[in-house]
């Protein structure tokens, strides 16, 4: 249950007008009262002989007997309460004593012979009410009102228990506003799947991506189309800004801008800079690598510098402080909006899908330190700068890998959040993992069935003798990846591993040393990915010939040979999947 209270206005009347209106909303039915503050207010619904005049006039009296200059210039007080789409029906009765406690918890009617305020609840849907108020007391005073939005969703949480209903996740006030009812309504009469609030969000979201100043940041929402205004000190320095969409127009035919900080509390223009305040010039040699090896600013080599980002942004959850952990969500949130804005269109709407999901995540009271999150970001603005990436080939097979260590990072993060008692966040990092899932089984399909195919043509002298190297190196795993259907992917990579040079009876240790990987759905895919990224193997596997052979194990190099070019990717082992 959604208690959702608005700013206050000025308008009882046109309030009135719209909780009773029904040719405009396909959802406003049989418009009623179900209580009020004297349980007799007239009803314009039902009453033949009542009006909305009537109703406003007997609402605004104690307003009215107010000095003019002493009457409050916003003094309407509103608030929906909304129940779970999942939940029954609530009858009248119900709704009537729901709005009787919201009204007493937020200070609006407190009872106990308190002085209270008018108010008026009305139905005109199953699923939720409207309460409407005005801001005088029947003395002529100011409600103690304060913080009414959080002392209403408290009491929404004892009535979800004592009803049965759906029990909200507690918020923790980091949360994004919500879209009003009006800016809803706006957004359904003009057609849009999205209210424009939500629309403005997503493109800044976007826009600050992987940004490195506010010139960059702001070309970027110009380059999207919005409408920008910016706000400077005197001296010039730039303090803040404001957004709009072109066609979205009030009553008077003005766009309607939206502050950063309206849209969600870490788009303001100065929780953005503090993205970029630690921003230096990249010098990781794992990306030089990976830019050599897969090429300048291609959609491929972002999505293998992705991967090993996420990697180590694993450990760094697990086993960081909190603000360095903090920045670190933060900043995998930027990924996902690159990686859903980047990639094919058979895994965009989940990835997409993920990356909504995860910005309630990317907040909490845990103040981020930036500086340390860098390759992360540098991650997000490499798959901005290599553009789209194809659905196949080395572009879909590194997006199945990016997707996949992504996963565990949502997935660690969601494991903080709760141990933190970041109840939304972590509810709201466990549906991206989801989505992560889903995501990463429509890109993993092709790639994964070309290294089946390759396993299955293996002889079976090789198939034996690895299947005896997997008993020796991973005995706890063995049984379960050989029943796995991706142990001929496996197969096939190990094999592509001894050609390579390197001894997979060492890769795959240190592929599942750091976790156990019992809970994962596929043991044998989590491994495909690893011992490609430890072996530098090409993650499409389609351009490797047919014919090519596994090397004599007595040329394979010993592990002491290969500490200088593997030592450092080993230690950047994280834990294991859970999928």
């Amino acid at each position: 249950m959604i208690p959702s209270v608005n700013p206050s206005g000025s308008d009882t009347r046109g309030l009135l007008y719209y909780l009773y209106e029904t040719g405009k909303y396909e959802e406003h039915t049989d418009p009623h009262l179900v209580a009020s503050f004297d349980g007799m207010s007239p009803d314009p619904g039902r009453d033949p002989n009542a009006t909305l005049t009537d109703l406003q006039q007997l609402l605004d009296q104690p307003m009215m007997a107010l000095a003019k200059h002493a009457r409050p210039a916003k003094h309407v007080w509103h608030t929906s309460v909304r129940a779970d789409p999942g939940d029954r029906i609530l009858s009248d009765e119900e709704w009537a004593d729901i709005a009787r406690r919201i009204v007493a918890a937020t200070g609006i009617d407190p009872g106990e012979g308190q002085p209270g305020c008018r108010w008026a609840a009305v139905r005109h849907a199953d699923d939720h009410i409207h309460i409407v108020a005005t801001l005088v007391t029947e003395d002529g005073h100011r409600p103690d009102d304060f913080r009414s939005g959080t002392r209403a969703q408290a009491e929404a949480r004892l009535i979800e228990k004592e009803l049965g209903l759906h029990q909200v996740t507690p918020g923790d006030g980091t949360a994004a506003q919500r879209p009003t009812s009006a800016e809803r309504h706006k957004a359904e009469r003009q057609g849009r799947e999205r209210t424009a609030r939500e629309e403005l969000r997503e493109t800044v979201r976007r826009a600050v991506t992987g940004a490195r100043c506010d010139e960059e940041f702001f070309d970027r929402l110009a380059a999207a189309g919005l409408l920008i205004r910016k706000r400077a000190a005197p001296s010039g320095d730039l303090l803040g800004y404001k957004v709009a969409l072109p066609d979205d127009l009030n009553n008077d035919g003005e766009p309607v801008f939206y502050p950063g900080a309206r849209l969600a509390p870490d788009l303001s223009l100065p929780r953005i800079r503090e993205r970029w305040s630690g921003e230096a010039p990249d010098a990781s040699p794992s990306r030089q690598e990976e830019v050599i090896r897969t090429g300048p600013g291609t959609p491929a080599a972002a999505r293998r510098g992705t991967a090993s980002a996420a990697w180590q942004a694993v450990l760094v959850v697990e086993h960081s402080d909190d603000a360095d952990v903090a920045a670190h969500i933060a900043a995998a949130d930027e990924v996902l909006d690159a990686l859903a804005k980047t990639s094919a269109a058979h895994t965009r709407r989940e990835l997409r899908d993920a990356a909504t999901a995860f910005e309630r995540a990317s907040r909490s009271h845990v103040r981020a330190v930036r500086g340390h999150d860098h390759a992360l970001r540098q991650a997000a603005r490499d798959l901005v700068h290599g553009g789209p990436a194809l659905g196949r080939g080395e572009d879909g097979a590194t997006t199945a890998m990016a997707i996949d260590m992504l996963f565990f990072l949502i997935t660690a993060a969601a494991h903080w959040h709760a141990r933190k008692g970041h109840a939304q966040q972590a509810e709201a990092a466990t549906r991206a993992a989801e989505h992560l899932r889903t995501a990463y089984q429509e890109a993993a399909a092709q790639p994964l069935g070309v290294l089946y195919q390759r396993g299955r043509r293996l002889s079976r002298p090789v198939l034996q003798r690895q299947t005896v190297l997997l008993r020796e190196a991973l005995p706890g795993l063995a049984e379960q990846i050989l029943a796995e259907p991706g142990w001929y992917a496996l197969a096939a990579t190990i094999a592509e591993t001894e050609a390579a040079g390197h001894d997979p009876a060492v890769l795959l240790s240190d592929a599942v040393e750091s976790r156990e990987l019992g809970t994962a759905d596929s043991v044998s895919d989590v491994l495909v990915w690893r011992l490609r990224r430890l072996a530098d193997l090409p993650v499409d596997a389609t351009g490797i010939p047919k014919n090519s052979t596994v090397r004599n194990p007595a040329t394979v190099r010993p592990a002491a040979a290969r500490t200088t070019t593997l030592g450092r990717r080993l230690g950047e082992e994280a834990p294991g999947n859970t999928r």
